[in-house]
């Protein structure tokens, strides 16, 4: 990924816990030092990372703790699908 390479970078950083949420929610936003700790954050966290710009253009107008509009679940839903792949690798890496 050559988000450091990239002039005015945007990021948004989403949670979801379906024990205590309705719906994904915004945990984090910003545009260029802030998006780049964002993702510095997530990559030293092993937080899987997934580039979108039109799904991030649309997150980062919603508010911190704001929960994800229905009109875009398709989208997160696929962010979901592509972190829960990444989380079986990951264990299926730490298991052999």
């Amino acid at each position: 990924m050559d988000w450091h390479k990239k002039k005015n970078v945007i990021a948004a950083a989403i949670e979801y816990d379906n024990k205590k949420d309705a719906a994904p929610k915004v945990t984090a936003k910003g545009r260029g030092s802030i998006a780049e700790k964002i993702i510095k954050l997530a990559m030293e966290h092993n937080i899987p990372i997934k580039e979108d710009p039109a799904l991030v253009q649309i997150l980062s107008r919603l508010d911190i703790d704001e929960q994800i509009p229905v009109e875009i679940y398709k989208a997160i839903a696929e962010i979901l699908a592509f972190v829960y792949s990444i989380n079986e690798q990951y264990r299926e890496r730490q298991t052999k």
